[in-house]
Protein backbone atom coordinates (compact mmCIF):
# COMPACT_ATOMS: atom_id res chain seq x y z
CA UNK A 1 0.00 0.00 0.00
CA UNK A 2 1.54 3.30 -1.00
CA UNK A 3 1.83 5.78 1.83
CA UNK A 4 3.54 8.81 0.30
CA UNK A 5 1.23 11.17 2.13
CA UNK A 6 1.06 14.94 2.03
CA UNK A 7 0.64 16.62 5.39
CA UNK A 8 -0.12 20.12 6.60
CA UNK A 9 1.60 19.87 9.97
CA UNK A 10 1.38 22.53 12.66
CA UNK A 11 3.98 22.60 15.44
CA UNK A 12 1.61 20.54 17.60
CA UNK A 13 0.93 17.80 15.06
CA UNK A 14 3.86 15.60 16.00
CA UNK A 15 3.23 16.08 19.72
CA UNK A 16 -0.43 15.04 19.37
CA UNK A 17 0.50 12.00 17.30
CA UNK A 18 3.24 10.97 19.71
CA UNK A 19 0.94 11.27 22.73
CA UNK A 20 -1.72 9.04 21.18
CA UNK A 21 0.86 6.49 20.03
CA UNK A 22 2.51 6.34 23.47
CA UNK A 23 -0.84 5.84 25.19
CA UNK A 24 -1.95 3.15 22.74
CA UNK A 25 1.31 1.23 22.99
CA UNK A 26 1.21 1.40 26.79
CA UNK A 27 -2.49 0.51 26.94
CA UNK A 28 -3.13 3.51 29.19
CA UNK A 29 -5.78 6.27 29.05
CA UNK A 30 -5.39 9.97 28.31
CA UNK A 31 -7.03 12.55 30.58
CA UNK A 32 -7.84 14.85 27.68
CA UNK A 33 -6.94 15.69 24.09
CA UNK A 34 -3.14 16.04 24.04
CA UNK A 35 -2.91 19.53 22.60
CA UNK A 36 -5.03 21.90 20.59
CA UNK A 37 -7.83 20.20 18.65
CA UNK A 38 -7.06 20.47 14.91
CA UNK A 39 -8.81 23.34 13.13
CA UNK A 40 -10.19 21.14 10.35
CA UNK A 41 -10.14 17.61 8.98
CA UNK A 42 -7.04 18.25 6.89
CA UNK A 43 -5.10 19.14 10.03
CA UNK A 44 -6.60 16.11 11.77
CA UNK A 45 -5.43 13.82 8.96
CA UNK A 46 -1.97 15.34 9.32
CA UNK A 47 -2.01 14.11 12.93
CA UNK A 48 -3.17 10.69 11.73
CA UNK A 49 -0.42 10.55 9.11
CA UNK A 50 2.18 11.42 11.74
CA UNK A 51 0.84 8.75 14.10
CA UNK A 52 0.86 6.11 11.34
CA UNK A 53 4.52 6.93 10.70
CA UNK A 54 5.28 6.34 14.39
CA UNK A 55 3.26 3.14 14.76
CA UNK A 56 5.32 -0.09 14.63
CA UNK A 57 2.99 -2.03 12.37
CA UNK A 58 1.75 -2.19 8.78
CA UNK A 59 -1.53 -0.67 7.60
CA UNK A 60 -3.61 -3.43 5.99
CA UNK A 61 -7.00 -1.75 5.89
CA UNK A 62 -9.14 1.30 6.53
CA UNK A 63 -12.20 1.83 8.67
CA UNK A 64 -14.95 4.14 7.47
CA UNK A 65 -17.11 6.14 9.86
CA UNK A 66 -20.11 8.36 9.17
CA UNK A 67 -20.06 12.08 10.01
CA UNK A 68 -23.45 13.55 10.91
CA UNK A 69 -24.32 16.66 8.85
CA UNK A 70 -24.18 18.95 11.89
CA UNK A 71 -20.59 17.85 12.60
CA UNK A 72 -19.14 18.24 9.11
CA UNK A 73 -16.37 20.64 8.19
CA UNK A 74 -16.69 23.26 5.48
CA UNK A 75 -15.20 20.68 3.11
CA UNK A 76 -18.32 18.61 3.58
CA UNK A 77 -16.81 15.13 3.98
CA UNK A 78 -19.73 12.84 4.92
CA UNK A 79 -17.39 10.19 6.28
CA UNK A 80 -13.95 9.74 7.80
CA UNK A 81 -11.29 7.05 7.56
CA UNK A 82 -8.75 5.55 9.93
CA UNK A 83 -6.05 2.89 9.59
CA UNK A 84 -6.40 -0.78 10.51
CA UNK A 85 -3.10 -2.45 11.41
CA UNK A 86 -1.95 -5.98 10.60
CA UNK A 87 -1.57 -7.16 14.19
CA UNK A 88 -4.99 -5.79 15.13
CA UNK A 89 -6.88 -7.98 12.64
CA UNK A 90 -8.12 -11.20 14.16
CA UNK A 91 -10.05 -14.15 12.72
CA UNK A 92 -13.25 -14.97 14.57
CA UNK A 93 -13.34 -17.92 16.97
CA UNK A 94 -16.14 -20.03 15.43
CA UNK A 95 -18.35 -21.46 18.15
CA UNK A 96 -16.33 -19.69 20.83
CA UNK A 97 -15.60 -16.26 22.24
CA UNK A 98 -12.67 -14.15 21.04
CA UNK A 99 -11.02 -11.83 23.56
CA UNK A 100 -10.06 -8.37 22.33
CA UNK A 101 -8.21 -5.57 24.17
CA UNK A 102 -9.85 -2.34 25.33
CA UNK A 103 -8.35 0.75 26.95
CA UNK A 104 -9.49 0.80 30.58
CA UNK A 105 -10.43 4.40 31.29
CA UNK A 106 -10.61 5.16 27.57
CA UNK A 107 -13.26 4.52 24.92
CA UNK A 108 -14.38 1.06 23.81
CA UNK A 109 -17.23 -0.09 21.58
CA UNK A 110 -18.18 -2.78 19.09
CA UNK A 111 -19.70 -2.24 15.66
CA UNK A 112 -21.21 -4.73 13.23
CA UNK A 113 -19.42 -4.35 9.90
CA UNK A 114 -19.63 -5.42 6.28
CA UNK A 115 -16.05 -5.53 5.03
CA UNK A 116 -14.70 -5.35 1.49
CA UNK A 117 -11.38 -6.87 0.46
CA UNK A 118 -9.91 -5.32 -2.69
CA UNK A 119 -8.90 -7.65 -5.49
CA UNK A 120 -7.14 -5.02 -7.60
CA UNK A 121 -4.93 -2.01 -6.99
CA UNK A 122 -6.70 1.33 -7.16
CA UNK A 123 -5.87 3.11 -10.46
CA UNK A 124 -3.22 5.80 -10.17
CA UNK A 125 -3.81 9.49 -10.82
CA UNK A 126 -7.43 9.67 -9.65
CA UNK A 127 -9.07 10.90 -6.46
CA UNK A 128 -12.76 10.45 -7.26
CA UNK A 129 -14.52 7.13 -7.79
CA UNK A 130 -18.14 6.19 -8.36
CA UNK A 131 -19.77 3.41 -6.38
CA UNK A 132 -19.69 1.15 -9.45
CA UNK A 133 -16.00 1.89 -10.07
CA UNK A 134 -15.21 1.07 -6.46
CA UNK A 135 -17.14 -2.21 -6.48
CA UNK A 136 -15.29 -3.28 -9.64
CA UNK A 137 -12.08 -3.35 -7.56
CA UNK A 138 -13.50 -5.73 -4.92
CA UNK A 139 -12.60 -9.40 -4.51
CA UNK A 140 -14.89 -10.29 -1.60
CA UNK A 141 -17.36 -9.09 1.01
CA UNK A 142 -17.45 -10.50 4.53
CA UNK A 143 -18.94 -9.72 7.91
CA UNK A 144 -17.01 -8.72 10.98
CA UNK A 145 -16.72 -6.55 14.05
CA UNK A 146 -14.83 -3.30 14.40
CA UNK A 147 -13.48 -2.96 17.91
CA UNK A 148 -13.61 0.80 18.16
CA UNK A 149 -11.29 2.15 20.80
CA UNK A 150 -9.11 5.00 21.98
CA UNK A 151 -7.13 5.96 25.08
CA UNK A 152 -9.32 9.11 25.07
CA UNK A 153 -12.71 8.42 26.67
CA UNK A 154 -14.30 11.56 25.19
CA UNK A 155 -13.11 10.95 21.62
CA UNK A 156 -16.58 10.77 20.06
CA UNK A 157 -17.95 13.61 22.19
CA UNK A 158 -15.18 15.91 20.98
CA UNK A 159 -16.07 15.26 17.34
CA UNK A 160 -14.73 14.08 13.97
CA UNK A 161 -11.47 16.06 14.02
CA UNK A 162 -10.51 14.33 17.26
CA UNK A 163 -11.68 10.94 15.96
CA UNK A 164 -9.56 11.33 12.82
CA UNK A 165 -6.53 12.40 14.86
CA UNK A 166 -6.50 9.10 16.78
CA UNK A 167 -6.61 6.46 14.04
CA UNK A 168 -10.31 7.10 13.39
CA UNK A 169 -11.13 5.60 16.81
CA UNK A 170 -10.17 2.13 15.57
CA UNK A 171 -8.56 -0.46 17.82
CA UNK A 172 -9.02 -3.63 15.81
CA UNK A 173 -11.06 -5.73 13.41
CA UNK A 174 -12.51 -9.21 13.84
CA UNK A 175 -13.06 -11.01 10.54
CA UNK A 176 -16.07 -13.28 10.10
CA UNK A 177 -17.37 -15.36 7.19
CA UNK A 178 -17.38 -14.23 3.59
CA UNK A 179 -20.74 -13.70 1.91
CA UNK A 180 -21.14 -15.88 -1.19
CA UNK A 181 -22.83 -14.39 -4.26
CA UNK A 182 -22.91 -10.96 -2.62
CA UNK A 183 -22.72 -9.20 -5.98
CA UNK A 184 -26.21 -10.44 -6.79
CA UNK A 185 -27.74 -9.29 -3.51
CA UNK A 186 -29.00 -5.78 -2.61
CA UNK A 187 -27.84 -4.12 0.61
CA UNK A 188 -31.35 -4.49 1.98
CA UNK A 189 -30.85 -8.26 2.10
CA UNK A 190 -28.03 -8.01 4.66
CA UNK A 191 -29.43 -7.71 8.19
CA UNK A 192 -27.76 -8.02 11.56
CA UNK A 193 -28.09 -7.35 15.28
CA UNK A 194 -25.86 -6.78 18.29
CA UNK A 195 -26.35 -7.98 21.86
CA UNK A 196 -24.13 -7.32 24.88
CA UNK A 197 -24.33 -9.75 27.78
CA UNK A 198 -27.48 -11.17 26.24
CA UNK A 199 -29.30 -7.84 25.93
CA UNK A 200 -30.18 -6.60 22.43
CA UNK A 201 -28.57 -3.20 21.92
CA UNK A 202 -28.93 -2.66 18.17
CA UNK A 203 -30.50 -3.98 15.01
CA UNK A 204 -29.85 -2.92 11.44
CA UNK A 205 -27.88 -4.03 8.42
CA UNK A 206 -26.19 -2.87 5.26
CA UNK A 207 -29.29 -0.84 4.46
CA UNK A 208 -28.58 1.23 7.59
CA UNK A 209 -25.30 2.51 6.16
CA UNK A 210 -26.00 5.97 4.67
CA UNK A 211 -25.70 5.81 0.89
CA UNK A 212 -24.96 2.09 0.99
CA UNK A 213 -21.88 -0.08 1.25
CA UNK A 214 -20.49 0.83 -2.17
CA UNK A 215 -20.68 4.56 -1.40
CA UNK A 216 -18.68 4.02 1.78
CA UNK A 217 -16.05 2.09 -0.17
CA UNK A 218 -15.85 4.74 -2.89
CA UNK A 219 -15.34 7.42 -0.25
CA UNK A 220 -12.53 5.49 1.43
CA UNK A 221 -10.70 4.92 -1.85
CA UNK A 222 -11.05 8.56 -2.87
CA UNK A 223 -10.21 10.03 0.54
CA UNK A 224 -7.07 7.93 0.76
CA UNK A 225 -6.09 8.89 -2.79
CA UNK A 226 -6.38 12.58 -1.89
CA UNK A 227 -3.88 11.92 0.91
CA UNK A 228 -1.45 10.26 -1.49
CA UNK A 229 -2.37 6.75 -0.33
CA UNK A 230 -3.08 4.29 -3.13
CA UNK A 231 -5.00 1.28 -1.85
CA UNK A 232 -3.65 -2.04 -3.06
CA UNK A 233 -5.13 -5.47 -3.71
CA UNK A 234 -5.78 -7.21 -0.41
CA UNK A 235 -6.68 -4.04 1.47
CA UNK A 236 -9.62 -4.37 3.86
CA UNK A 237 -12.22 -1.59 3.98
CA UNK A 238 -15.02 -1.48 6.54
CA UNK A 239 -18.18 0.40 5.62
CA UNK A 240 -19.70 1.75 8.83
CA UNK A 241 -21.54 0.72 11.96
CA UNK A 242 -24.49 -1.31 10.67
CA UNK A 243 -26.35 -1.46 13.99
CA UNK A 244 -24.81 1.53 15.76
CA UNK A 245 -21.85 2.14 18.04
CA UNK A 246 -22.22 0.02 21.16
CA UNK A 247 -20.15 0.86 24.22
CA UNK A 248 -18.59 -2.13 25.94
CA UNK A 249 -16.74 -2.60 29.23
CA UNK A 250 -14.13 -5.08 30.41
CA UNK A 251 -15.65 -8.51 30.95
CA UNK A 252 -18.69 -7.94 28.77
CA UNK A 253 -19.42 -10.25 25.85
CA UNK A 254 -20.82 -8.97 22.57
CA UNK A 255 -22.65 -11.18 20.10
CA UNK A 256 -23.07 -9.99 16.54
CA UNK A 257 -25.62 -11.98 14.54
CA UNK A 258 -25.57 -11.64 10.76
CA UNK A 259 -28.77 -13.14 9.37
CA UNK A 260 -28.10 -16.16 7.17
CA UNK A 261 -24.33 -15.70 7.44
CA UNK A 262 -23.18 -16.41 10.97
CA UNK A 263 -22.51 -15.04 14.44
CA UNK A 264 -19.42 -13.61 16.10
CA UNK A 265 -18.88 -13.48 19.86
CA UNK A 266 -16.16 -11.38 21.46
CA UNK A 267 -15.21 -10.35 24.99
CA UNK A 268 -13.55 -7.12 26.13
CA UNK A 269 -10.37 -7.61 28.17
CA UNK A 270 -7.96 -4.99 29.54
CA UNK A 271 -5.31 -3.77 27.12
CA UNK A 272 -1.73 -4.22 28.25
CA UNK A 273 1.49 -2.76 26.93
CA UNK A 274 1.87 -5.75 24.62
CA UNK A 275 -1.83 -5.76 23.62
CA UNK A 276 -1.62 -2.07 22.85
CA UNK A 277 0.39 -2.95 19.76
CA UNK A 278 -1.65 -6.04 18.88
Amino acid sequence: MDSSQHTSESPGTQAIAAAFVRARLAGTPLDGFPGRIPDDLEAAYACQDAAIALWPDQVVGWKVGYIAPAQRDAGGDPRLVGPIFKHAVWPENPGGILDFPVFVGGFAAVEAEYIFRLGSDVPEGRTEFSADEAIALVASLQVGVETAGSPLATINVLGPRVVVSDFGNNAGLILGPEIPDWTHMPDSQFNCSCSIDGVLVGRGGAGSVPGGLAAALAFAIGRCARRGIRLRAGTLVTTGAATGIHDISVGQVARLDFDGIGSIQCRAVPATASAGQA
